[in-house]
């Protein structure tokens, strides 16, 4: 068996101490599958003295993470500390000029400078991988970039969080509001104490952005992403959605429409028989169509640190066997950058749910309103029984374009009977 591959690890949190602790377990079977054993000699954290329950006397300590690129010990760096800026970026950057391999689970890094990181490697003949990156277990990178290497992607999309998948799930299952599961969620660790992270979308646009730059050739653009998150949907709306047969999916979005790429994150409606509807609790999705594939669907945990270090030594593995591909499965200089595609000339069904006094007229002041914009409603719920009372109405739309519906909706809710602003989400036909 050849020489070990010698391994340095940047961060030893939740993720890297589950990278120290699978190479450890499983050291054998990664050996043989690696055609050598993986060695972790030098580690780098923010506090030396923390008691991780890992046994780190006989490896070598780098308070700071650059330094650690630079030890001449150190064959392959394992960034793991997280943060699109500052010393994570510094770490890779260093260590891709220096031409030793990267591997990464940091998605925010690579959604913000995707595309030079990837040029940087290339210039000094080295690798940069990030399947921890996306979806944690899931293998996504390599499905996109190996095993689908022969197909045309129309689209690629997916639940890309499991802290709003989980949330959603729960308020499904028990009719309990969003901000007393988010609270369940964060005391079972699965949102952090600043839920904005995920809640908003961000994470998912995130790991969207890498995605649609691996399926489409592209560069990275994270700030093409339109990002809307979960905090807006009530118990109402998921229990409506499944009066319709629809359920609510927080769904990263990306495909090429025109030559322009759209991309976006938002809660979607989608039909209870589509294989994305059944992906519950904090599990993962991702959902791509291919040409000549047809659809294929990958589903697992997408976070935590078991499937998160599976993907990081995968990568690794991947590296002492001598396998390299060009980050975004093209060498860099050819990556394209693609005009947006704008959220307004999205075309398609929609939900509508409105708060309205309970008096005649008002549903014909809407449904006017809506004509005015040539849009056609396809069916409506209403319960109000009481004049006078405050009642919901929900409506769903044919097909028409985002930029007509923001028009109606901007009259609607100045209507003297609606009491609230409109609850307005996208119906996709997965």
């Amino acid at each position: 068996m050849s020489q070990a591959l010698r391994i340095g690890v940047a961060g030893l949190g939740t993720v890297g101490g589950g990278v120290l602790a699978l190479l450890s377990k499983h050291r054998d079977l990664v050996s043989q599958r690696a055609g050598r054993a993986l060695d972790v000699v030098a580690v780098s954290a923010r506090d030396r003295a923390k008691d991780r329950g890992l046994d780190l006397t006989r490896t070598a300590w780098h308070d700071d993470p650059v330094a650690l690129a630079r030890d001449p010990a150190v064959e392959v760096v394992v960034e793991l500390m997280g943060g699109s800026d500052g010393p994570a970026k510094a770490l890779v950057e260093a260590a891709l000029a220096a031409g030793k391999p990267v591997v990464t689970a940091n998605k925010a890094l690579i959604a913000h400078h995707g595309a030079a990181l990837a040029r940087l490697a290339e210039q000094h003949a080295t690798t940069f991988a990030y399947e921890a990156a996306v979806a944690g277990g899931i293998p996504i990178i390599k499905m996109l970039r190996e095993g689908l290497a022969a197909n045309g992607f129309s689209r690629v999309y997916g639940i890309l969080n499991g802290t709003c998948n989980y949330i959603l799930t729960t308020m499904r299952e028990t009719g309990r509001e969003f901000a007393d599961v988010l609270a369940d969620a964060q005391k079972l660790g699965y949102a952090e104490a600043d839920p904005a992270f995920d809640v908003d979308g961000v994470d998912a646009a995130h790991k969207l952005a890498i995605l649609a730059a691996l399926a489409f050739g592209s560069e990275v653009a994270f700030d093409k992403v339109m990002v809307e998150g979960i905090r807006q949907i009530s118990a109402l709306d998921i229990a409506y959605a499944a009066e319709l047969g629809l359920r609510i999916k927080l769904i990263g979005l990306a495909q090429l429409v025109d030559g322009a790429l759209e991309q976006r994150v938002s809660p979607v409606l989608v039909p209870l028989q589509a294989p994305i509807a059944t992906v519950e609790g904090v599990f993962n999705a991702v959902v791509a169509e291919g040409d000549f594939v047809g659809t294929v669907m990958a589903e697992g945990r997408g976070a935590g640190a078991g499937p998160t270090a599976s993907a990081v030594v995968a990568d690794l593995i991947d590296i002492a066997r001598g396998r390299a591909l060009p980050p975004f499965a093209v060498p860099a200089g050819q990556l394209r950058r693609l005009p947006a595609q704008p959220v307004e000339a999205r075309r398609g069904a929609y939900y509508l749910r409105l708060t309205v006094v309970d008096r005649p007229g008002v549903i014909a002041d809407i449904a006017a309103t809506l004509r005015d914009e040539d849009i056609s409603m396809e069916s409506m719920l209403q319960r109000g029984r009481d004049p006078e009372a405050v009642v919901p109405v929900v409506i769903t739309t044919h097909d028409t374009t985002e930029g007509a519906l923001r028009r109606a909706l901007k009259r609607i809710e100045v209507l003297q009977a609606v009491v609230e602003p409109p609850c307005a989400l996208r119906i996709e036909s997965f």
